[in-house]
């Protein structure tokens, strides 16, 4: 009977056999496709510019140390032991320093002291050496990521990186025996469908990690008996086919381990920063034990929903962990009743986000968004986060007390409210250092630094001075008299700003007053075509068109635009090229190809300084003299600007080694009721009070082929100062300086002489 039932039952069960057999080298085929192309799509992490600080240095101690914060530095109240770790106190900050790996430096992480006296660094010391650094650089910050549809945070982990107790923790958690079956465990299912039955519910599985992986790979959670008979074979399958550490740590860097809004944590890597703002390998055991207890039930235990659950679950890991001989008794009592201590709750929303959007369109024009969401590039920007949250708060502080102090300026509808934008830039490289594109991203997406077009007012001016100093120079006489101009058969009559009785002044004196009619008059003397040609060099995407009007800033220009030509004034004559971008990396650190901008000499240094030092008087004794008011008593050129029935106010100003750019005004055009020193110039004082680092007490330095001479204020003419009695010094272009001494001051011997010689005349034709 036994052979009997034995013949009929071989041939079945050897189909069978075969049948799995042959559908197992399908499966293989799938997961090895599958392993052996890229596991995960990995979202580009775009960051800041790096922080560099020297002794020397002016330092904003608040800012500072906010910034430290924002980097993920931890504060203690010991000295600090691991990376990542600060102590503050009065004079000094001790600074455990993180790793750094950008494209240009790479260092291991030291203890260094960091000592400030009066708002000024006094040293930096490497502790453990006692060396005095002459510089330091912190590690970039991170802004954001470029997520593709499943919009997942991952940081990827060697098994070599993860600390023991990690995996104890892991395995006592989810499957004890995973080094033991061979991918499915049947005493762990026995055991799972026991406990199911004596509670009538389902109270535990019995998946192995192994099956837990395949049913994350390659299957969808529904509940079938024919994807449980998959899941048990691929599991069969991928423990033949890799290593247990090989399955575990493709494992440990799947799993889904928490939720932050729209964005998925998963892996033990990004876990470990997402709870405890630490790298892997500083995870204590109750750490370890908490991102191990989160894999049942990720978002029902995380200690950001119940810290007392979580603690709970916690504790049971622990505890199936010295059952397993992986913990004793003396860890499990002294960590069971430390409390879960998190990094607490961050955002991941967007840092900069008008910036954000700014970048995105410069590298999109490099990689497709598929790259930028799966190929984890980093990619390292211009931005200074601490110039960035200086601008953010001095808009929102500015805008919010202009508002109060003109109650009819309020608007209900947030869609409708007083506007503002701040860009800011270095000149010599085209750095952008910060952008703020509108008063709230949130309510406006509508970035105003590079979408909007606005009337720039007197800001424009410069450029009309700058293209008369060919033919004149900073002393020659301009009518600022009344003048009638003809446009299209039409009659335009421009007038001052303010009422001014001089009939003439200087080049120097019209730009520093901003006198329209003086300004008009110089550009008359130029000629509108050749104004054209000097504006258009600029490269305004703007038309631009020879009408008088135009010497006043009545054509509308994009604010950026606007600051990039400013940056030529500050650099020596080069134009630059906006730049948000610096460098790219892929996954491997390697740098990616770069592209090459173009640069364009304007105009020679020399005159490049001849307008900067008129835009310094600006500053000193025209109509920005209200920055001296506000606090600023260093180096700073600059000008400000209002375009017609007030809609627009602007001010511009640059030092040697930054610039800035604020513009405020309603959408729609509505009046504002200010000019660019009553609202723009405070908004741009409190952001560089807020920056010393950038602050320098360097003047801007003359470069060959200017010339310093005395000269008359009246007749801009050569003087000694006995003689006139306004003499004032003034720079000139070497071959443009004047050689004729001042005719309405003759000095006192040559007046004697004169009258001497007129006697002899009268004496002479008496004798006649």
């Amino acid at each position: 009977m036994l052979k009997k039932l034995l013949k009929w039952a071989i041939p079945p069960i050897t189909l069978i056999l075969l049948g799995v057999t042959i559908y197992g080298f399908h499966l293989s085929g799938r997961i090895e496709k599958r392993f052996s192309a890229r596991r995960w799509h990995i979202p580009s992490t775009v960051y800041s510019d790096t922080t560099i600080l020297y002794p020397g240095q002016h330092l904003n101690i608040d800012r500072f140390k906010e910034k430290l914060r924002d980097l993920g530095y931890r504060e203690v109240s010991y000295r600090p032991q691991k990376k990542g770790e600060i102590r503050f106190a009065s004079f000094a900050v001790d600074i455990y320093l993180n790793d750094l790996k950008t494209p240009s430096l790479t260092r291991q992480g030291f203890l260094t002291r960091i000592r400030y006296l009066k708002n000024r660094i006094k040293s930096i010391e490497r502790v453990d050496r006692t060396d005095l650094l002459p510089i330091l650089e912190l590690e970039p910050e991170e802004l954001g990521k470029f997520y593709g549809s499943k919009r997942q945070r991952r940081r990827l982990v060697s098994i070599r990186q993860i600390p023991q107790h990690l995996i104890y923790a892991v395995l006592a958690s989810e499957d004890g025996r995973f080094y033991e079956h061979p991918g499915f465990d049947p005493l762990g299912i026995l055991r799972a469908l026991f406990i199911n039955l004596r509670h009538g519910s389902i109270r535990q599985g019995g998946s192995t990690i192994t099956q837990q992986l395949a049913k994350n790979y390659f299957l969808t959670p529904a509940r079938k008996v024919s994807r449980k008979l998959n899941e048990l074979l691929l599991a069969v399958v991928m423990e033949i086919m890799y290593s247990k550490d090989e399955i575990l740590e493709i494992y440990l860097n799947e799993i889904y381990l928490g939720q932050k809004g729209a964005v998925a944590i998963n892996g033990v890597g990004e876990a470990s920063f997402f709870y405890f703002g630490k790298p892997i390998d500083q995870l204590s055991v109750p750490e370890a034990a908490v991102i191990a207890g989160l894999i049942k039930a990720p978002n029902y235990y995380s200690p950001y929903v119940d810290k007392v659950r979580c603690q709970e679950r916690r504790n049971t890991v622990m505890q199936s962990m010295y059952e397993k001989g992986w913990l004793t008794y003396k860890e499990l009592r002294t960590n069971t009743s430390l409390p879960v201590n998190t990094v607490g709750f961050k955002s991941y929303g967007k840092k900069a986000p008008y910036f954000m959007d700014y970048l995105s369109r410069q590298i999109e024009t490099l990689y497709s968004p598929e790259t930028l969401s799966s190929l984890g590039l980093s990619i390292f920007t211009t931005l200074d986060t601490q110039v960035q949250t200086a601008a953010e708060k001095a808009l929102k502080k500015g805008l919010a007390r202009w508002e109060k102090s003109h109650p009819a300026l309020q608007r209900k509808d947030p869609t409708r409210k007083l506007q503002g934008a701040i860009i800011v830039m270095q000149p010599k490289t085209g750095y952008v250092l910060a952008m703020v594109g509108g008063r709230d991203y949130g309510i406006s997406q509508y970035n105003r630094i590079i979408q909007s077009r606005r009337q720039p007012g007197s800001a424009f001016k410069p450029f009309v001075y700058l293209a008369a100093l060919d033919k004149f120079t900073t002393a020659t006489r301009l009518s600022n008299q009344p003048k009638t101009y003809w446009i299209n058969g039409e009659p335009w009559k421009p007038q001052n700003f303010t009422p001014d009785s001089e009939p003439d002044v200087s080049m120097r004196t019209a730009l520093k007053k901003s006198l329209n009619l003086a300004t008009v008059d110089l550009a008359m003397k130029v000629g509108l075509d050749q104004l054209v040609d000097q504006i258009e060099r600029f490269q305004f995407s703007t038309p631009v068109k020879p009408y008088p009007s135009l010497a006043l800033g009545a054509f509308e220009v994009i604010p950026m635009e606007l600051a990039r030509a400013y940056c030529a004034f500050a650099a020596d004559g080069v134009l630059p090229y906006p730049l948000s971008l610096r460098d790219v990396t892929d996954e491997n650190d390697k740098v990616l190809k770069q592209t090459h901008v173009n640069i364009e000499r304007l105009m020679p240094p020399a005159k490049s300084f001849i307008l900067t030092s008129m835009l310094q008087s600006v500053v000193d004794d025209g109509t920005a003299r209200a920055l001296r008011e506000n606090g600023i008593t260093w180096t700073v050129a600059g000008k400000t600007g209002t375009s017609n029935d007030y809609r627009d106010a602007w001010f511009v100003g640059f030092t040697p080694d930054i610039l800035g750019l604020v513009w405020v005004g309603f959408d729609n055009g509505d009046p504002i009721a200010a000019t660019g020193a009553s609202v723009a110039l405070p908004i741009w004082a409190e952001l560089i009070k807020s920056l010393p680092q950038y602050i320098t007490e360097a003047d801007f330095k003359i470069p060959p082929g200017v010339v310093k001479r005395t000269v008359c204020s009246e007749s801009g003419l050569l003087s000694e100062k006995r003689d006139c009695p306004e003499p004032m010094d003034e720079y000139f272009l070497a071959g443009n300086a004047p050689s004729a001494r001042c005719p309405l001051h003759p000095r006192p011997g040559t007046l004697k002489k004169i009258e001497k010689i007129i006697q002899g005349i009268k004496n002479f034709i008496k004798r006649k």
